[in-house]
């Protein structure tokens, strides 16, 4: 532990407050700016306040003791600004490295005079630049960057050089609105302490810049924790745009969720209409003293209006206080576009949406080729739309400037929420087409893939830039006498990378997944007899063996000898993924408009493809290509699918809800409902009925996430259907109304399928509904709850975390003093 990590565990410790707040009330003029330097300087220069420390050094001084004597336990240098992208609107970027040495020196100096009675720290202050590289600054070019990663990198790197030769003892990364620049500046200063052989804790601390609970790059909490908890930090926190009222839930977030030690230091407020902040010192303490009360906090300060006044308060509340102790976070696989994806030991097989592949897809190859990006974000977006929870994304053509157009569609889907709320895979062949692709996205996404390909030495470099940029990484089953094409050679090398990765690199085991090398089946050679049972194995051992490693795969390469035969690959794909899975197989590259529901597999086929599968006997290859000629074509498909309309109403409604097939359930929804005495039991009967079915199916492995995410269309569409019929069906005469429910599928979830039909039922029993939709937080269930002054609040959700947010939302309600159940 450092002297400031041993600090942190007894005791909560104090920041400083505003630098730009206290030099404004020296009220200095452009001369006071210049100084004898630059009194002949070719521009204005007022207002550049990191200048302060190079022409009066003693009013950054002074503003530094300040802080100290009202309390403060670390100060932060003069230095928020001071690198060449925000320097070069003064045109002083040449002055970056001096600008940050100096600043350090002061602050060091008056640390160390206020350093006789407890430990007083510098954190070299690190500020986002005035450049987005998430976001185009163009509305009518999403796709434009007017800063790129490496010029990040190369501004933070001068700008964290300076503060370490100063003397800093932290490098405070701060105010981030824009994950990627906050990753450029982790990864500029973990390559400065490379390079100067020391290391030096870290801060981050980000900033959520309105209601919506998300930074201006579109993050949430948990996701922009994901994308940088690659780094061993000391704390990550949050800081400026609110005030401490507001600020309290995203904390409260961070605490529960974090590693490391968590730091607040908010506004005084939020600022009024001339832009001065108005909470006093005694007003924002009480803010605080909740969070210390609350044990969400190890550290605490200020920022835009706040003063040496503010910080004795919050330093007066701190020392009774006790600090926050770390939780113990379970090590899974946690991913992160503009929402967080985490992956657990209970959670369903995750889908990879396969189409935004050049390789494995004709039509988005011919769209990227052709220019046309904009009906390639369209199949990306199809994807999201699909169930993808994971996007593949694949230039390697040899007609393609590769890097290029990764850089391009990669920039385009970050000016799409609807797209990059999903984590990315960047998937090539080509190194520098992968890192390129890594230096655009501002989430945490998957690398695929690296091999031992090259031997170890290039094997271990890769690895330790896949960390350093904070991904997740498939490894295949390759080294350097080729791929593995048996059990035992799958075994070997996937060992041989694990155990390098874990004990030289450090790669975090719950972060590394295997791809074993999934073959086409039925090839008629004899070699390949057990290439589907191999891969099972595999993955069986991988499972057992490898501790917190996952295993994935290119799904659609097992059928490729059938390729051009629709029918038989979406069998095959079915029954291939039914075995992986049960083999331990946790995620894959999918088209999920080649995949069946298992148990939809007419019979005679699903023998036939077993048989082939597990190697259960000699002539399966020969009865399975012979079937296969027996199939093909569309036409006698489409007559084959047909056949079920012929069936009773329950099992055509099953099917429609199963197959996600929309096309006719209007017209048997019609029929049922002539059945019955009120629409309502439609949905409780033939509808609830198919559900279940779906659900069973899901829970049993035998359906995957796309295809239910097409069953939910065809539930909205019945339901919808009946609606008004259901309205005029409400009891007549109920003027009163039975209540009022507020429903809401609860923040971090987007499913809202039970919720629905949960509404659609109460209000035919004359409830009024106030539906907030999905992924609503706790504070804006509670606030509807009480303008609308609801009877009951109703909460949904289908994934695991949903519980845990559920149980947040019943402890706020208990702090908040709400009776209502």
């Amino acid at each position: 532990m450092t002297n400031i990590e041993n600090e942190l565990v007894n005791r909560i410790l104090v920041m400083d407050g505003a630098m730009g707040t206290m030099i404004q009330q020296y009220k200095l003029e452009e001369s006071d700016y210049r100084g004898d330097r630059f009194k002949d300087f070719h521009k204005d220069i007022k207002g550049n306040n990191d200048l302060l420390s190079l022409t009066r050094p003693d009013i950054i001084e002074a503003i530094h003791c300040d802080y100290l004597k009202a309390g403060a336990d670390i100060i932060e240098t003069n230095t928020f600004n001071a690198n060449a992208i925000s320097m070069a609107d003064y045109d002083m970027q040449d002055l970056v490295y001096e600008l940050n040495f100096q600043s350090a020196v002061i602050a060091k100096k008056a640390a160390l005079a206020y350093s006789t009675e407890v430990n007083r720290f510098v954190a070299g202050a690190v500020g986002p630049t005035n450049r987005t590289a998430s976001m185009s600054p163009d509305v009518n070019d999403p796709g434009y960057r007017a800063v790129t990663f490496d010029d990040l990198v190369t501004a933070y790197y001068e700008q964290v050089s300076g503060l370490i030769d100063g003397g800093a003892d932290i490098i405070l990364i701060e105010t981030v609105f824009d994950t990627l620049n906050c990753k450029a500046a982790l990864f500029a200063t973990e390559s400065c302490f490379e390079d100067k052989g020391l290391r030096l804790p870290i801060m981050v601390s980000g900033t959520i810049t309105d209601a919506s609970g998300r930074t201006l790059s579109g993050q949430t909490v948990e996701a922009f924790l994901n994308s940088i908890s690659h780094i061993n930090l000391l704390s990550i926190g949050l800081n400026c745009a609110l005030g401490a009222a507001d600020m309290r839930p995203y904390i409260e977030e961070l605490a529960q969720k974090a590693p490391f030690f968590v730091s607040a230091y908010p506004n005084a407020g939020l600022p009024n209409q001339f832009g001065e902040y108005d909470e006093t010192p005694h007003q924002m303490c009480g803010f605080v003293k909740d969070f210390i009360q609350s044990g969400f906090v190890n550290i605490v300060g200020g920022c835009c209006g706040t003063t040496p006044d503010h910080i004795k308060h919050i330093a007066d509340a701190a020392k009774k206080g006790q600090p926050r102790r770390r939780p113990v976070i379970e090590p899974l696989l946690r991913l992160s576009g503009l929402e967080s994806l985490t992956y657990r030991a209970d959670s369903n097989f995750m889908n990879i949406g396969e189409r935004t592949n050049i390789t494995g897809s004709r039509k988005f190859a011919k769209l990227i080729i052709g220019g046309d990006y904009d009906g390639a974000l369209a199949i990306a977006r199809d994807q999201v739309e699909g169930g993808s929870q994971v996007i593949d994304v694949n230039m390697d053509e040899g007609m393609l400037d590769s890097e290029a157009a990764m850089v391009k569609f990669l920039n385009l889907i970050g000016a799409e929420p609807d797209i990059s709320k999903l984590p990315i895979m960047i998937d090539s062949s080509k190194w520098n087409v992968i890192e390129a692709g890594l230096k655009c996205v501002q989430g945490k996404g998957i690398v695929n893939s690296i091999s031992l390909k090259e031997g170890e030495e290039a094997f271990i470099a890769q690895a330790r830039k896949v960390k350093k940029y904070g991904a997740a990484v498939i490894i295949m089953a390759f080294d350097e006498k080729g791929q593995a094409d048996n059990l035992e050679r799958r075994k070997e090398i996937c060992s041989r990378a694990y155990h390098i990765l874990v004990n030289e690199v450090n790669f975090p085991p719950q972060d590394i997944i295997f791809d074993p090398n999934i073959f086409p089946i039925a090839t008629g050679m004899d070699e390949h007899l057990l290439n589907a049972m191999d891969f099972f194995n595999a993955t069986k051992w991988i499972k057992e063996n490898l501790p917190l490693a996952k295993v994935s795969g290119g799904v659609s390469n097992v059928s490729f000898s059938f390729r051009g035969n629709d029918h038989v690959r979406e069998a095959i794909h079915s029954a291939f993924l039914y075995h992986a899975i049960k083999a331990g197989m946790d995620m894959g590259i999918v088209n999920p408009g080649l995949l069946q529901v298992y148990d939809d597999v007419p019979k005679d086929l699903l023998e036939l493809v077993e048989d082939v599968l597990l190697n259960r006997n000699e002539l399966a290859t020969e009865k399975l290509i012979t079937y296969a000629e027996t199939v093909k074509g569309e036409g006698k498909k489409q007559e084959r699918d047909l056949e079920w309309r012929n069936q009773a109403l329950q099992d055509r409604i099953t099917h429609a809800l199963v197959k996600g097939v929309i096309d006719f359930i209007e017209e048997d929804i019609e029929e049922a409902r002539l059945t019955f005495s009120r629409s309502l039991h439609v949905i409780e009967g033939p509808l609830m009925a198919g559900m279940n079915v779906v659900g069973e199916l899901f829970g049993a492995g035998k359906m995957f996430l796309p295809q239910v995410v097409k069953s939910a269309r065809v539930m909205k569409k019945a339901v919808a259907y009946l609606l008004p019929f259901m309205e005029e069906e409400k009891t007549e005469g109920a003027s009163q109304k039975a209540g009022k429910i507020l429903l809401a599928t609860v923040k971090g979830d987007v499913h809202d399928i039970g919720k629905n039909i949960v509404g659609v039922v109460l209000a035919c029993n004359n409830f009024e509904i106030i539906d907030l939709g999905v992924m609503v937080s706790a504070e804006k269930i509670l606030e509807a709850a009480k303008a609308e002054q609801v009877d009951i609040i109703g909460l949904s959700g289908l994934i695991t975390p949903s519980l845990d947010e559920m149980v947040h939302v019943a402890k706020e309600m208990e702090r908040q003093g709400f009776e209502i159940p």
